[in-house]
């Protein structure tokens, strides 16, 4: 009774919770609004990285569709579509023949020619043949971006582009197979053996070229995985759907945090 007495007459908890200080709720609701922003920036974060880590798919190559050919002047023209773009190419510089419709298609097996990055062989026999060592050319009718060249048995070869490239695949094609060898510059390679695959020009064109050394023959064609655009600084690049799906979920957990916590 003592007890009671002491506290008005109250249960000592309603004493207790008459008495608690205000400013103790306040502190532990904002502290817990706190703790809700921090879990909210680091799951934004933790998608946004994932985004930046994920692979992006390999995409669709347009591979030129070569049209007609002059062994007198050492040129070869084509076209290639690339969506709604459709570019005109050009090859000058000599070779040994074209097949421009129908023949050999020497792009098999195709997954040596597919890479993380090409997800496409070129799809008919059409292909440039050199021989005689020199200077080759090919140009562009708009501006495109890392443009590609499929090779078939380019054996003991020594070429250079004077500008960087990277190889994409190589493998086993219809004359063996065979190790390109990067130079130092990282601008040209040395075929060991019967380089069979894809390399890519790192860059915007609207030409390249390219010295090469005698041998019986060496084929390659040219395909572009898309045109260069105003404003887009050169890299032609979509982003992938995968990442702009992963974007919005991103944001859009975000967003639904930081309304739940304004109520």
């Amino acid at each position: 009774m003592a007890l009671l007495r002491q506290h008005g007459g109250r249960h000592p908890a309603q004493a207790t919770r008459r008495w608690r200080p205000r400013a103790v709720t306040q502190d532990h609701t904002i502290m817990k609004q706190q703790r809700t922003s921090l879990r909210a920036a680091l799951a934004g974060g933790c998608l946004l990285a994932a985004i930046a880590a994920a692979p992006a798919s390999a995409a669709t190559v347009y591979w030129t569709d070569w049209t007609s050919a002059s062994a007198a002047a050492g040129t070869v023209s084509g076209t290639l579509s690339a969506g709604s773009d459709t570019v005109s190419v050009g090859y000058s510089g000599g070779y040994g023949f074209a097949q421009t419709s129908g023949g050999t298609n020497y792009w098999t097996p195709a997954s040596t020619f597919q890479s993380a990055t090409v997800s496409n062989a070129p799809p008919a026999a059409d292909i440039i043949a050199l021989s005689t060592g020199g200077t080759a050319t090919v140009t562009f009718s708009q501006a495109v971006v890392d443009p590609l060249l499929a090779l078939v048995s380019w054996n003991s070869n020594t070429v250079e582009f004077g500008a960087p490239i990277e190889f994409l695949s190589y493998g086993v094609g219809p004359y063996g197979s065979g190790t390109p060898i990067l130079n130092a510059a990282g601008t040209g390679f040395f075929g060991s053996g019967e380089v069979h695959g894809v390399l890519r020009v790192i860059g915007t064109y609207t030409s390249i070229s390219f010295t090469h050394t005698s041998e019986y023959w060496h084929g390659f064609t040219v395909g572009i995985v898309g045109v260069s655009t105003p404003g887009d600084g050169g890299g032609g690049s979509v982003p992938e759907p995968m990442s702009l799906a992963l974007l919005g979920l991103g944001f859009g957990a975000i967003a639904l945090t930081n309304r739940r916590r304004q109520r």
